[in-house]
């Protein structure tokens, strides 16, 4: 079952030499990580049957999110591969390119391969990221970039908060809130929809849980 509300004063074991996480740290990783594997490829069966067991939070003062958690569900309730295979294609791929561009670079300046993406890749080879030989995509695609702070997130004490805040900041921060919110408006957009919704719930909550880092 997907937990979105467990206590955040929780404790969990991640497995890595005995380091220990906490459980609101956990939940901001599978957030972004959930929203990459959405987001990197039209979602599986195996993906559908997660949505379907999402533990909508109650009465924790995040209505807003919520409600688009409870969205989600509800939309792979109703989804099935073979047609979120068609959306994901007229939304991201199309004949030549989709109805959405789901690169930073594009939404920071307007163009494919431009100078944010420079940037970006320096900023990961200091972070100690390197490009995976079988990856086609760029890595300012939005998946590529929810599974960095993912990453980053669960790194724990290796790489510090003000860290995550300055990469949220830089390649994430300027350009995701409208990407999703373009996502919920897009006319070949129907599961999508909610992916839009909780990504923009998301990227809210997280500016000014990363603005409080110091």
């Amino acid at each position: 079952m997907i937990d979105m509300h467990a206590s955040a004063s929780t404790k969990i074991d991640e497995g890595n030499g005995g380091m220990e996480v906490d459980a609101e740290q956990v939940i901001r990783a599978n957030t972004y990580s959930l929203l990459a594997s959405l987001l990197v490829a039209p979602p599986s069966e195996d993906s559908l049957a997660l949505l379907k067991q999402i533990d909508v939070p109650q009465g924790n003062g995040q209505s807003a999110m919520a409600a688009a958690w409870h969205a989600l569900r509800l939309a792979g309730e109703h989804a099935t591969v073979e047609t979120l295979d068609d959306e994901y294609h007229d939304l991201f791929i199309g004949l030549g390119r989709g109805e959405l561009v789901p690169y930073g670079s594009w939404y920071m300046s307007g163009f494919l391969m431009d100078q944010p993406l420079m940037v970006l890749r320096q900023d990961l080879m200091a972070l100690g990221f390197e490009r995976q030989d079988d990856v086609a995509e760029p890595e300012d695609h939005v998946a590529a970039l929810c599974e960095t702070m993912s990453l980053l997130i669960n790194s724990g004490e290796e790489i510090p908060g003000n860290t995550q805040r300055k990469f949220f900041a830089d390649h994430v921060g300027p350009w995701m809130s409208k990407f999703f919110s373009d996502l919920q408006e897009a006319k070949s957009a129907r599961f999508y929809r909610a992916v839009g919704q909780l990504g923009e719930q998301f990227m809210e909550i997280e500016q000014q849980y990363l603005g409080m880092l110091t």
